[in-house]
């Protein structure tokens, strides 16, 4: 037994690094805030986004296979770090992030299905893996406009930021939208959100969010 405990532990061990890892986009975009959102903060985060996706919008779909893909989604992360699609090309990170997962499940009894979960998310073929990406890209705009309304990022102030100068963000930007506003519309172009993700990200977008709280029983 003693094996499946020190298993367990390592497993755990592992994955707790992410609670101290800065989401790498923060950092690219130099954002001026005393805390930043951790890798496991975003984990949490997309979780929560998923249920009440799930729960308005009557989304026919394993809501707890989209839960498992998410909590694992990062798991490589504890190995390659968050690299972002602009460090390295969408094969290169595929592949870089399945070696990682290979290695960190290699002594796990359920490897397989933990894997297959991995995988699924990342092929994007099934209605749960499509749900699970659209709620990871939504939520870190989401991040991105609570950010922005406090005011913690700088155009001006983007030296070697390579995201910056991307033929998308220029344009969006030189639209007259704001970093947050450009965020949120860079998203809806590039991954083609389905009407309901739509409807979320342009509703945060025309929103004072961090005002929002929840209504009371009168």
């Amino acid at each position: 037994m003693e094996k499946q405990a020190a298993a367990v532990v390592s497993y755990y061990v592992l994955c707790n690094k992410l609670k101290h890892v800065i989401r790498s986009g923060w950092k690219v975009w130099n954002v001026k805030r005393e805390r930043l959102e951790s890798i496991a903060e975003h984990v949490y985060g997309v979780q929560q986004l998923a249920i009440i996706m799930w729960s308005e919008y009557g989304y026919d779909i394993d809501i707890s296979r989209v839960l498992f893909m998410l909590a694992i989604h990062e798991l490589e992360e504890t190995v390659i770090g968050d690299l972002t699609l602009w460090d390295v090309s969408i094969e290169e990170k595929l592949s870089q992030g399945h070696q990682a997962v290979q290695m960190i499940l290699r002594d796990v009894l359920r490897q397989d299905q933990i894997k297959s979960l991995i995988f699924e998310f990342d092929e994007r073929k099934t209605e749960e893996a499509r749900f699970a990406f659209y709620c990871d890209k939504l939520e870190c705009d989401i991040q991105a406009k609570l950010y922005g309304e406090e005011n913690c990022v700088d155009l001006s102030d983007q030296e070697g930021n390579v995201v910056f100068h991307d033929e998308l963000v220029q344009r969006l930007l030189n639209e007259g939208r704001d970093w947050s506003s450009m965020c949120l519309a860079f998203s809806r172009e590039k991954y083609g959100y389905d009407p309901h993700f739509t409807e979320v990200s342009c509703y945060v977008e025309k929103t004072q969010i961090g005002k929002v709280k929840l209504k009371k029983e009168s």
